[in-house]
């Protein structure tokens, strides 16, 4: 194919060469180049909240472009501060909260790194199997050695520890800045913390003077049920990393503070340029508003229940995991890759962490419709998939 060929030439060899060239999408659908048309059960790995093409997000995009794209952080805009207003809320931070706005799930995470060693601790605690980024900063925090050690030596005073409470309370002491955890490890496959995990983080950590960071990039802005992922254990942080789902589509990140450790990074001490430019906060704050008009986080809620529902007894299917629409059906055999590609083959886009773990993350607009395709397309993926004999 001329594409493949072309992308083989031109982009660089950090990820493996596409299947397909995708050319437009419209609500839950995406079209090829070749003009097959794809259930997109991915959503650009929980990035497009609304799906693709949504009439608000293209309004508020359209709008804002032919008033102000671009100024810098010399000055503020009135989508910036709307922005953050409503993160202040949905998260919980309040008045006492603040917000850092980058491009991308990474810089938030070097964003909530200079928070942590802000307290003037040189440690900072992680989980294996943990996902938080590819920037330098983000891949230290990062618990996959596969990922890291073609890098290494990466940021000092980082330690990965295993996901137990027992494994937390071993590690923390008066040196440790922070724990940066996430509610559910989507790069893993979609890992489930242990019951009452980041309730007895917040005691541990609260305990000891750290920081507890919750990392939403993935399970934020309504994907699991709530608004953010921390909230199913009634909990409050002192900083929260987000991306991906609050800008559906467009390229956002943010940090946001609760209380205390909204005072720990002043003038000067961190910035960028595009960062919260009016460009990107005014499509963010009309997808956040969109979810809030649309009941999107509930949608999120009931139609992650239908599918878990449905999942059960599906051949090769032994685990489901996740919350809301954020889903990871572990199989019974290593052939994630070969189910994908069956339901790519089949109309159906979904993706593999890993050798046994399928992730789900459609649009939160999915509804009765969607979900009835998804369960006869995936079957068949799945069937077609098993080991013969």
């Amino acid at each position: 194919m001329t594409w493949q060929r072309e992308y083989s030439e031109r982009m660089m060899k950090s990820a493996a060469l596409p299947s397909v060239e995708l050319v437009r999408g419209e609500g839950c659908y995406v079209w090829d180049s070749e003009g097959r048309k794809y259930l997109d059960f991915l959503a650009g790995i929980a990035v497009n909240s609304l799906g693709h093409a949504h009439p608000v997000l293209v309004e508020a995009v359209s709008r804002q472009i032919a008033t102000l794209a671009h100024v810098s952080n010399y000055f503020a805009t009135p989508p910036q501060l709307q922005l953050a207003e409503r993160l202040r809320r949905l998260t919980g931070a309040g008045e006492h909260g603040r917000v850092y706005f980058g491009n991308s799930g990474a810089e938030a995470i070097e964003a909530a790194i200079k928070l942590a060693r802000r307290t003037g601790r040189p440690r900072i605690l992680s989980l294996r199997n943990s996902f938080h980024g590819r920037t330098m900063g983000a891949l230290s925090l990062t618990g996959k050695p596969a990922l890291r050690e073609a890098f290494e030596p990466l940021l000092p005073g980082v330690s990965h520890i295993d996901s137990t409470i027992e494994a937390l309370e071993m590690a923390m002491g008066p040196d440790v800045a922070a724990l940066v955890v996430e509610p559910i490890k989507g790069e893993a496959g979609v890992i489930d913390l242990p019951a009452g995990y980041l309730v007895a983080a917040r005691e541990i950590t609260a305990r000891h003077g750290a920081l507890l960071i919750i990392d939403e990039i993935q399970t934020g802005a309504g994907r699991t049920g709530r608004w953010f992922g921390f909230q199913h254990d009634d909990i409050i942080p002192d900083a929260v990393v987000l991306a991906k789902g609050i800008g559906g589509g467009v390229p956002i990140g943010a940090l946001v503070t609760f209380g205390a450790a909204s005072d720990l990074l002043i003038a000067g001490q961190h910035g960028s340029t595009f960062g919260g430019n009016p460009l990107v906060t005014a499509a963010a704050d009309a997808v956040l508003a969109e979810i809030e008009r649309a009941g999107l986080v509930e949608n999120a809620a009931r139609r992650g229940a239908d599918i878990s529902a449905a999942l059960v007894g599906l051949p090769l299917v032994e685990e489901i995991r996740g919350a809301g629409l954020l889903i990871g059906v572990g199989l019974a055999a290593p052939v994630a890759p070969t189910v994908v590609a069956e339901a790519a083959r089949l109309g159906l886009i979904v993706n593999a962490p890993t050798d046994v773990s399928i992730r789900l993350a459609p649009p939160l607009i999915i509804g009765d419709t969607e979900v009835a395709e998804f369960i006869e397309k995936f079957t068949a993926a799945l069937n077609a998939s098993a080991p013969k004999g």
